[in-house]
């Protein structure tokens, strides 16, 4: 096979992104140049590498196959480039993914942990929700994950072979409000009162789900603001514009004026937290940042 190093790099940014436009965006092409790289890649394998479906691009098993020596490939092409420019890195790196609430309650003592225990070890983050960590981590863009998950807790994708996974805790989901506001000087709420209750949530993307809504709600929200960020959320909430679901763990980091509820009349909602990684042995940086999590939640 006759494969460039740019048609690897193509590959693996589709795998992550689930998308030709989303990664000729993220690589600085345009989408007809993805497109050919990606029509040249599967010339090149003889065999389709890419499935086009309603939610965005997967890979065929062909392409996880390739996809997985890409890995490697890539690996050793910057290895090479550190080698013959003299880089030498002077600590070893683990590239980390977290859903979107887990930076505020767990990354930090994750890391302050890992500062005294692994001072040679470097973390770079990236935020995501749970579907685009995992693409995230099949396409070698991340070392580890922190994911989440909602009973019954089925695995977290169907490619093979399957993620290594561990849990580290479980929380509950709460609902966070104005300490001010409606439910001021509560504790609980019923879910028939949430009903016509304004929502801060964050957007969702195809195949990616509305987060901040409560999960078993009757009918139809009523979302008034949309943000990813967490601050903006809960400023929101402290300032009587909404409500919006949290986990129960980020009750030491928010600001003045925000409540958590617990909502009866429905089931309880039990998020797991797992961390995932490709199978396989890991390296002792990975292992030790994995330990690290796992002491701080």
């Amino acid at each position: 096979m006759d494969i460039s190093s740019t048609g690897l790099r193509v590959l693996r940014q589709i795998a992550e992104s689930g998308s030709f436009t989303a990664a000729a965006t993220r690589l600085g092409y345009t989408q007809s140049a993805v497109s050919r790289q990606a029509a040249s890649l599967e010339q090149s394998a003889g065999t389709a590498l890419f499935e086009r479906r309603p939610d965005g691009v997967r890979l065929t098993p062909a392409g996880l196959t390739l996809l997985r020596h890409a890995r490697t490939i890539l690996d050793c092409l910057t290895a090479a480039e550190r080698d013959l420019t003299g880089t030498v890195p002077r600590t070893e790196l683990v590239r980390l993914g977290l859903f979107l609430s887990a930076g505020a309650a767990i990354l930090p003592p994750s890391l302050t942990r890992l500062a005294a225990t692994d001072p040679q070890i470097t973390v770079t983050t990236t935020e995501g929700t749970t579907p685009s960590l995992i693409r995230a981590l099949r396409a070698g863009s991340i070392d580890l994950a922190v994911l989440t998950s909602r009973p019954p807790h089925r695995p977290l994708d169907g490619e093979s072979p399957r993620l290594h996974v561990e849990t580290v805790a479980d929380t509950e989901l709460v609902v966070a409000g104005s300490s001010a506001g409606e439910f001021a000087g509560r504790t609980t709420v019923h879910v028939d009162e949430l009903v016509d209750a304004p929502w801060i949530a964050t957007p969702a993307s195809h195949a990616e789900p509305l987060l901040g809504v409560w999960p078993g709600l009757p009918g139809r929200p009523r979302v008034i603001h949309s943000t990813r960020d967490w601050l903006t959320k809960l400023q929101l909430v402290a300032s009587g514009f909404g409500v919006t679901t949290v986990p129960s763990r980020l009750s030491p980091v928010l600001p003045p004026g925000v409540s958590l509820l617990h909502v009866e009349g429905a089931p309880p909602e039990i998020r797991r937290v797992l961390v995932a990684r490709l199978p396989g042995r890991p390296t002792p940086a990975i292992t030790a940042v994995t330990r690290a999590i796992a002491s701080t939640t």
